[in-house]
């Protein structure tokens, strides 16, 4: 299993390794592809001020509220976050 950390400072910044990509975001919502699954990071004020796709990293500000972990669904399936926010 490919490993990944998460790290959030005081509830206003939030670090992320082991990303492989952003589905969606905004200020409210934003739904990140890990290497084994996905992270939906809830909060007000959200924004991405770092993302290197290269090194697999995300920094976010904001007000964090929660970070909630999804499955991983066969890879052919596609927005498989979309439908667990239906």
């Amino acid at each position: 299993m490919d490993s990944h950390v998460v790290n959030i400072d005081n509830r206003e910044k939030i670090s992320i390794t082991g990303v492989t990509d952003i589905e969606s975001f905004n200020e409210e919502v934003i739904l990140l592809i890990l290497k084994n699954g996905g992270l939906i990071i809830k909060g007000e004020g959200l924004h991405v001020q770092k993302l290197d796709l290269d090194e697999g990293v995300v920094f976010i500000s904001g007000a964090i509220g929660s970070a909630v972990y999804t499955e991983k669904k066969d890879k052919q399936e596609k927005g498989f976050l979309k439908k667990i926010l239906k």
